[in-house]
């Protein structure tokens, strides 16, 4: 059998991409042991509550949550495919319900062997700033190593809130890679509004109709709450 040889990339420099593209730099961060967490005072008003089958509730909490930042990984999937996954034994999805208003979504992922994803993670931007980000992690750590993992990681990227890495770091997770991610931009394709994430230029052609209009962010559950 020939022998591989392994390439180097040589990816020093520009490089120019095609219109109605966007580009990231991806870290992806690891915790391989719980922290100490600091013990913070209890919140009146608020809950996590499990989302199971509300996809309409999740998609809103999602665009809600993400869409300054361009999230758009969800808003592609079908009710059921995204039903499949928040329903799955092994997926823990939370809106984060604070005074009867959905303002938060965490999402565990424990399909990988042995670890758990922190799939999904941030507050709507009322709640920015407010320690909200903080308590919502402190459950997320405390919730992923009630099962028998020996890695919690998670991946942030450049397009993602200007704090979300050193957050992610200051709560004990360490970057150990980095990637390039290139995608199709969600707003030419209509899966977000055109006014969304002002801060990334919107370079290309409508490949849609009719783009989306922004909408009035959530302010209360989509969904009844389950009792």
């Amino acid at each position: 059998m020939p022998r591989q040889r392994s390439i180097a990339l040589k990816l020093n420099g520009y490089t120019d991409l095609p219109l109605g593209k966007i580009a990231t730099i991806v870290t992806y961060l690891e915790m391989r042991e719980r922290p100490r967490l600091k013990r913070l005072p209890a919140q009146p008003g608020w809950a996590l509550e499990r989302l199971r089958d509300e996809t309409a509730r999740y998609r809103a909490l999602f665009r809600s949550v993400g869409e300054d930042w361009l999230w758009f990984s969800r808003l592609h999937v079908t009710d059921a495919q995204l039903t499949a996954t928040i329903g799955h034994p092994d997926v823990e999805a939370y809106a984060l319900v604070i005074d009867g208003r959905d303002s938060g979504l965490l999402e565990l992922d424990f399909r990988p062997e042995g670890e758990c994803e922190l799939a999904y993670f941030g507050v709507v931007p009322e709640a920015v700033g407010r320690g909200t980000g903080r308590r919502l992690m402190n459950e997320a750590v405390r919730r992923a190593f009630r099962r028998p993992i020996g890695r919690f990681f998670v991946h942030t990227c450049s397009l993602d809130h200007p704090n979300a890495l050193p957050f992610y770091m200051r709560s004990g997770f360490t970057p150990y890679k980095r990637a390039i991610e290139v995608a199709d931009d969600p707003r030419l394709r209509g899966a977000l509004p055109l006014g969304a994430a002002p801060q990334v230029p919107v370079l290309g052609p409508l490949q849609t109709t009719k783009a989306r209009q922004p909408v009035a962010r959530p302010r209360k559950p989509i969904a009844k709450r389950p009792s």
